[in-house]
């Protein structure tokens, strides 16, 4: 059964193939009331992203996650941009997505590790939005004071940050962003998608 924010995009959103309901369900929120999620809930998305494929089985993707009101919290979110911070103060738990740049067999470069972190946040969004929640990845954020306030080695690349919560009132958001608070769409398929030459 869908959550109500998935029932909500599927009803936004026209797919121009079939496909599964829940791709359709996917998207970014920012209300959250601030309540905790119990920690088993957070491992069912680790868990998820910890399934994702990857190239020669490398699994380059690490993630720091700090729980609202621990001794960590702040540390991540004081990394946040100030318009992430505008509304992700409400998130219950907040995480960094990190990839390992080398790899593990000679530490040569390992050109795919960002990419096979993106499936595995994409399989720790698509868990979380079946759980009801709400999970919503950023780019904004300081990647340099990252490294060294959760440690991160030279090796790995700062990648992203992700704000996780149980839904919340859209009206308790700033105007600028209680207007947004809807699921987006995406451009057509005929516009990224070219037969045997790029752009033909």
């Amino acid at each position: 059964m869908m959550s109500i924010l998935q029932t909500r995009a599927v009803a936004a959103r026209k797919a121009e193939a079939e496909i599964e309901p829940m791709l359709l369900g996917r998207w970014s929120p920012r209300a959250m009331s601030g309540e905790p999620i119990q920690h088993g809930e957070l491992l069912r998305l680790f868990e998820a992203a910890r399934w994702a494929p990857s190239a020669s089985n490398m699994q380059p993707w690490r993630f720091v996650y700090s729980h609202r009101d621990t001794p960590s919290w702040d540390r991540l979110f004081g990394l946040l941009n100030p318009g992430n911070r505008e509304w992700a103060d409400q998130a219950a738990v907040l995480v960094m997505i990190l990839s390992k740049a080398t790899s593990d067999r000679d530490g040569s470069p390992w050109v795919t590790h960002a990419f096979d972190a993106g499936a595995a946040w994409e399989n720790l969004a698509l868990q979380g939005t079946s759980q009801g929640l709400v999970i919503h990845g950023m780019g904004g954020f300081d990647r340099e004071r990252a490294r060294t306030a959760v440690g991160v080695p030279d090796d790995h690349a700062v990648l992203a940050m992700i704000a996780i919560g149980k839904p919340g009132d859209p009206a308790k958001l700033p105007d600028r962003l209680r207007k947004r608070e809807a699921p987006s769409n995406r451009r057509p398929v005929r516009e990224f998608v070219f037969e045997g030459v790029f752009g033909g």
